[in-house]
């Protein structure tokens, strides 16, 4: 089908327009005051249910939650322990149950059974819930509110329960006792048997005077048979984790005229910072999902994640980060054969079901690009080898048209990939220029990466650039005539002499549906990390304007429409879970995108800002990369013109009006 470009440009501005207000109208949710937290207000017939992924050091809980007709609140506990390992200890073999207990189900006001009513649920690196419980008094007010959370360090999951007199009459409020407890069979544990508890406390019965607040708590936890259950004060587990929301959220900070996207960059720190799990082998960031845990891709994490925590300044998520490469260099070989995709079951055993997906790409992308952001330079030697290695088996894939071959991509097969795939060879290329900045900063000679990066661009431009569906774009391997989304992945390398027609491509009503990129034109799957990978390389590539009403109306549907308020792995596979890298994916659209950061060394990088027509000015604050606290600026001045400040620990280090669209090179150097 072929479009010519302003029929296509045309019906593109018709479908954002229309998706975009739907979204604004749909949405159930609305934005608070803080910068990561949003709202829902029930009110009557508002009859809801959705899912939400929250992760602590030991456990992971998926909560499924929502409001019935009656207004009644209703959860299942979906809990995983993923250092409780089941036989067979393959990827999928944490201990998992589901729990639907509530602690407050027996609470009695008055002598009388709880009738609640749900008033408003929050979302802000917790899940609150706050109702108001009839008391069957005329001046009797009662409000129950419950927190849900993950213990930042124990494996258990947390409920927090507040019962506020808001009226003035004295209220008796009698608080049951709850306590499950489960032993799972001998046979299914790797060490044997596991035990789990629900437990909330003894029953006691508290007199509430007008606007006496009494609080009470519900611990749900696993162990090893014989061990202990961990011990948990819940105000203070709470505590714990606000201090966590408030580290991640306080550094690599967004602000610009869009309250959504300001609050769904906060959001994305959250789910991406904190689904690392303290395994036998060292920390080991997981997908989640309740499948993926402690194990590690060379996608989801070497790739998706890793070049971003410097970024963040999260030290657990660094230590995590060189985990994962460690673990990955361990598979090295004089022989060249392939490096596994995946490092599972705490590290002591490995997964590659589907072959070579170019995997020494994406690994050595993704640590050469840590390296630099990371700004250390004895963790970059301890990664040189990996990195090189992995070089060096992608220069032995090329073909004999100059582009390397894999077995499939990171799609494991499910769409065809041919014997050599945009996505692969755009990786390598990224990864030789990243390589070429380390060897200056390392004081490696020898190396021709710069020349083979050179040839590799050719290559990519001359194999795979072509005509599809009437697009000058890309094809994704030799002989595909079908668009896919991942023609976009040249756009993220700074490839971009095919943007225009790309961008078109992407945008198409072939490709761009009300959930994002389709994977493949004329089917109905998506997965979100194409869309972000798109929206980020299209507004690097200075396609800002095109690609904007896209990022907000992905951004209105994921943080405040159906299903809240992550970026999701996919659909129809999964049911859209809140697998925890795409959130870094999300949050590379503004370092990457809109900031157009690429590191060029341990204290440098370039910066290339696309600061929207319809915004006066945007900011970066606290950057944690380069070993330094990096703020960036950017003013629009009038007449194309663009003010950019960069400081660093306060101190100026660049301040310039350019032109939109120029690139600054950036030289911290020694801040003292």
């Amino acid at each position: 089908m072929n479009y010519s470009r302003v029929a296509t440009r045309n019906i593109i501005a018709l479908i954002v327009f229309c998706t975009v207000s739907l979204s604004a109208d749909a949405g159930r949710w609305n934005t608070d005051a803080a910068p990561h937290s949003i709202t829902w207000h029930i009110s009557n017939g508002d009859v809801h249910n959705d899912h939400i992924e929250m992760s602590g050091r030991q456990m992971s809980a998926v909560l499924r939650y929502g409001v019935d007709e009656q207004r009644r609140w209703h959860v299942e506990k979906s809990m995983v322990w993923p250092l409780l390992r089941t036989i067979p200890n393959n990827t999928h073999a944490s201990l998992m149950r589901r729990v639907n207990n509530d602690a407050a189900a027996g609470l009695m006001v008055n002598g009388r059974p709880m009738q609640e009513t749900v008033e408003q649920i929050t979302l802000n690196g917790t899940l609150e819930v706050v109702s108001t419980l009839a008391t069957h008094r005329r001046d009797g007010r009662l409000q129950l509110r419950r927190i849900y959370l993950p213990s930042p360090a124990k494996p258990a999951l947390i409920e927090c329960y507040e019962l506020v007199n808001l009226g003035h009459a004295v209220l008796s409020v009698e608080w049951p006792e709850t306590r499950c407890h489960w032993q799972t069979p001998e046979k299914e544990g790797v060490t044997g048997v596991y035990d789990i508890d629900y437990c909330s406390g003894k029953a006691q019965t508290v007199v509430l005077e007008a606007g006496d607040t009494a609080v009470f708590q519900a611990v749900l936890s696993a162990s090893r048979h014989g061990q202990p259950l961990p011990e948990a004060d819940a105000w203070k587990e709470l505590s714990a984790r606000r201090m966590l929301i408030d580290e991640w959220t306080s550094n690599l900070v967004f602000t610009s005229p869009d309250s959504v996207l300001n609050t769904m960059q906060a959001f994305s720190k959250i789910r991406a910072m904190e689904s690392i799990y303290q395994t036998k082998g060292g920390p080991m960031h997981g997908p989640g999902g309740e499948s993926y845990y402690a194990a590690i891709w060379a996608n989801d994490q070497a790739e998706y994640i890793n070049p971003y925590f410097p970024f963040v300044g999260y030290d657990y998520g660094n230590q995590s980060a060189l985990n994962s490469f460690l673990l990955f260099a361990r598979y090295m070989n004089a022989d060249y054969k392939p490096i596994p995709s995946s490092i599972i079951a705490e590290g002591d055993s490995y997964w590659n079901g589907a072959g070579d997906r170019g995997d020494a790409a994406m690994i050595a992308y993704g640590a050469s690009r840590y390296a630099l952001a990371r700004g250390s330079a004895d963790e970059a030697r301890q990664l040189w080898p990996l990195i090189e290695w992995c070089l060096e088996y992608c220069r032995r894939q090329l073909n004999s048209q100059g582009v390397p071959q894999s077995d499939s991509d990171e799609l494991e097969g499910r769409f065809p990939s041919g014997e050599a795939n945009l996505c692969t060879a755009s990786l390598y290329y990224d990864a030789l220029l990243s390589a070429t900045s380390l060897c200056h900063e390392l004081k490696i000679k020898g190396k021709n990466y710069k020349q083979q990066a050179r040839r590799l661009r050719v290559a990519i431009d001359r194999y795979f650039g072509h005509e599809v569906e009437g697009f000058n774009t890309y094809r994704y391997y030799d002989g595909n005539d079908i668009l896919r989304a991942w023609i976009c992945i040249p756009l993220c390398m700074g490839i971009w002499n095919r943007a225009e027609a790309t961008a078109d491509a992407l945008f198409s009503p072939r490709l761009w549906t009300e959930n994002g990129l389709l994977t493949q034109a004329g089917d109905r799957t998506f997965w979100d990390r194409s869309t972000l990978y798109a929206l980020r390389g299209v507004i690097a590539s200075g396609e800002t304007e095109r690609a904007l009403p896209f990022l907000r109306h992905y951004s209105t549907t994921r943080l405040l429409g159906d299903h809240v308020p992550y970026a999701v792995e996919a659909w129809p596979e999964g049911g859209q879970r809140h697998l925890s890298a795409e959130s870094a994916l999300y949050g590379r659209i503004f370092t990457e995108g809109l900031f157009g950061i690429r590191p060029t060394g341990f204290r440098s990088f370039t910066l290339t800002p696309r600061l929207p027509n319809d915004w006066h000015d945007m900011s970066l604050s606290h950057i944690r990369a380069f070993g330094h606290d990096i703020d960036i600026r950017v003013n629009r001045t009038g007449n194309n013109r663009l003010h950019i400040i960069v400081t660093a620990e306060g101190k100026t280090i660049v301040e310039k009006a350019v032109e939109e669209g120029t690139s600054l090179a950036v030289n911290i150097g020694t801040i003292r």
